[in-house]
Parts: structure tokens; C-alpha cells; sequence
């Protein structure tokens, strides 16, 4: 059984999922939720994850609500191709770390009847697309925007605001460099906004 967001499931054939949104929102929950009906169902599975995030884990994928399941820890999208073997359910997470070979590899996937599920941010913390999760939601199926809540007012939040004054547009951390904020209550630091 696939558990997917609509009423028609596909046969015989591959798709695309992407789960996105801003940090907190529920990402990698979600993708656990999917994957363990996956396990349930029987289906053979492989997770992966970059090397470059060793938040929580070097082994597992790991929510912020320390939901885990175990994963391959990759520093290249295309050890996916090797590595996936005879798995009928392939997960990325953190999509944002990759680069854009990713859109490729998850077609290819997709193309020879995997169900692809990936994970990633949709924005940076400027709220600027972050690529390559733009283009792989171009050619999803599926795709499931989570909305986090807004740490200021309460009200959905769908953007990431970064807590240090760092310009760099990958800084790999959680709670202490990172939180949930909305439209209104997120804001660019004067020292970003000149870049």
C-alpha cells in the first residue's frame, strides 16, 4: 500500500516525491512516516543522507523531534545510482545540500519504477529559492509543502531565519542558529541584504 497525499496512486511506474518547507516544519518526520508504511507494505527500502549534515546522526535520518530511521551517509548524489541497487522505495534527505545531478538521478529513478521520495528546504534564510529543491519540485508528482509555526506571533511559517550574522548560504545547524518564522516576522540582517 502507498501512501500518497492524493486519491490516485500510480502503477507500474515511478514517481517523484518531494516533501519541502521551511526548518521545523516537519520534513523529515513526514519522510519517516512514508517510509515506515513503505517497510510495513514489505517494500525494500534505501535512505540517504549528506555527509556534510552530522546534526543528529552520522547513520540515521533524525526529525528534530528525534524520530529516526537509518540511511546511507553519501558526499555525492551520484552514489545514489550505485548504491540504490534493488530498493523499490529510494529517500534523499536534505536535498538542498546536493547538487543539481540530483534532478537527473531522481528521473532516472523514477524512469526504471523506483518511488523517489526527497526532503529539502525550498528557501535559504534570505527566503531566496534554494536550489536544487525548485527544479525537483518541476518535475514531482507529488509534492507536500509542511508549514512550520512562527516562534514570534504563532501563525504558519514557512520561512527559515537564520539567529547569527553569518553571509555563508549553507551553515549546517538546528535550534541554536536557526528557528521558523512567517512572512511578516521574518527578516533579512542589514549585513545580509548588501551581498
Amino acid at each position: 500500500m502507498v501512501d500518497l497525499p492524493t486519491h490516485a496512486t500510480p502503477k507500474d511506474t515511478g514517481w517523484i516525491e518531494v516533501i519541502t518547507g521551511c526548518m521545523f516544519s516537519g520534513k523529515t518526520e513526514e519522510m519517516i512516516r512514508r517510509l515506515r508504511r513503505a517497510e510495513i507494505a514489505k517494500q525494500k527500502v534505501k535512505i540517504f543522507k549528506p555527509r556534510i549534515d552530522n546534526r543528529y546522526s552520522n547513520s540515521s535520518i533524525v526529525s528534530h523531534n528525534d524520530q529516526s530511521l537509518p540511511s546511507i551517509l553519501i558526499s555525492d548524489i551520484n552514489e545514489v545510482r550505485k548504491l540504490s541497487g534493488d530498493a523499490q522505495v529510494i529517500a534523499i534527505d536534505e536535498a538542498q545540500f546536493f547538487s543539481a545531478d540530483i534532478v537527473q538521478i531522481c528521473n532516472e529513478l523514477a524512469l526504471k519504477g523506483k518511488r523517489v521520495i526527497i526532503a529539502g528546504l525550498d528557501q535559504d534564510f534570505r527566503g531566496v529559492p534554494f536550489e536544487p529543491v525548485p527544479q525537483l519540485l518541476a518535475i514531482a508528482e507529488y509534492i507536500t509543502k509542511q508549514l512550520a509555526i512562527c516562534v514570534v506571533c504563532g501563525n504558519p511559517a514557512d520561512k527559515t531565519q537564520r539567529k547569527i550574522t553569518e553571509s555563508e548560504r549553507v551553515i549546517v545547524g538546528a535550534a541554536n542558529i536557526y528557528e521558523a518564522r512567517c512572512r511578516r516576522c521574518h527578516y533579512i540582517p542589514e549585513e545580509e541584504k548588501k551581498d
